[in-house]
């Protein structure tokens, strides 16, 4: 009983934490871009007459998206396109299931993992939910029973597909450098030090993959400049016939998977909690001496320097959608194809030779 209690109290925080990041990245992009042109940006919602930066603006806009009328066009399949927004939010959702908050901590005799399931195969297991998103996406232009929203749907399916190919051969070598399909294995891996000094995280050890990573995922976002499924200057998008709540999921969605992608990319490639030349009872400096800490400040740096990481990684996204202009399609399908699977290749060649030689 005290074990379910502990998982159910892990999947409410790792929630409040995923939707609350979720709403407040609306702000955070509407801010940044405010400053990029020159603009004020989002500032209007107040609390009796409190704006702070209009850091109410999140909760306005969603209580105006619960409360828009849900239109379903007449000539739809109805059932399909109400489920399709539903799949999307789902299997992005449920990827926090499988992220690495923190090492471990301790209450009495009981050590409790921060982390709602530690599975053996969380990186495929990841992998395997943001690709079954797919659906959500093929179904909401197709069931919309438009062929502009078709078309949408189809660039939508073709792109993820084209660039999960990038994606999973980029993380081949990081594989073989921590031989561990384990999100925590991966972590803990990336805790010891290469020359006495240099913390021993992906990023040094595999900064070709890292690249092809990070640009993949930025296409499996489907945001500017990859937002080809939803480029209005070219078709109308997959979900132009979508209003309210439903339309409100694909934007809530699209948020998440920037936060699904900055988790993935502190996980793998920069040591996810962990603190440089921190230890379990404190710092140990690679040039002589340590500082001490107790158990429960040692948690506090580890979740407040993951946390930092992915927000950096959060506003990273935002300015590179906010900075580059729109590929075009065959540009889009060419980068992929063309240029991120042979540099993955390439990788995972390079990291067999190096291994084999170390």
């Amino acid at each position: 009983m005290i074990e379910i209690l502990i998982v159910f109290i892990k999947i409410v925080c790792a929630l409040v934490w995923f939707l609350l990041l979720t709403l407040y990245l609306t702000w955070l992009e509407r801010k940044e871009s405010a400053v990029i042109q020159d603009r004020i940006g989002a500032n209007r919602a107040s609390i009796f007459g409190i704006r702070i930066l209009g850091l109410f603006q999140p909760f306005a806009d969603a209580i105006k998206m619960i409360f828009k009328e849900d239109f379903v066009p007449a000539f739809s399949r109805k059932f399909l396109h109400t489920l399709a927004p539903f799949i999307s939010f789902f299997f992005v959702a449920i990827t926090i299931s499988a992220i690495p908050f923190g090492d471990s901590i301790r209450i009495g005799e009981r050590t409790i993992s921060l982390q709602i399931l530690d599975f053996n195969v969380g990186l495929l297991f990841i992998l395997a939910m943001l690709s079954l998103g797919i659906y959500g996406i093929i179904l909401s232009g197709w069931a919309s029973n438009n062929r502009y929203t078709l078309i949408g749907g189809l660039r939508g399916t073709a792109q993820l597909i084209s660039y999960e190919v990038a994606l999973g051969l980029s993380l081949i070598g990081l594989i073989m450098v921590f031989p561990s399909l384990k999100l925590s294995a991966i972590v803990h891996y990336q805790g010891e030090l290469i020359f006495g000094f240099l913390p021993k995280w992906g990023i040094f050890l595999q900064p070709l993959g890292f690249l092809v990573f990070l640009f993949a995922a930025l296409a499996e976002t489907k945001r500017a400049p990859f937002d080809l499924p939803e480029a209005e200057s070219e078709i109308i998008g997959f979900f132009a016939e979508y209003g309210g709540l439903k339309w409100g999921l694909f934007m809530m969605t699209d948020f998440m998977e920037i936060i699904v992608v900055s988790t993935l990319l502190t996980t793998l490639f920069f040591g996810g909690w962990q603190v440089p030349w921190m230890a379990a009872d404190g710092f140990h400096w690679p040039w002589g001496g340590e500082w001490l800490l107790s158990h429960w400040l040692v948690v506090v740096f580890q979740v407040a320097a993951f946390n930092i990481k992915v927000f950096f990684f959060c506003w990273l996204q935002i300015l590179i959608r906010w900075t580059y202009p729109r590929f075009r399609y065959d540009q889009l399908m060419d980068m992929g194809w063309k240029l991120l699977i042979p540099l993955s290749l390439v990788n995972i060649v390079g990291t067999g030779i190096v291994m084999s030689i170390l």
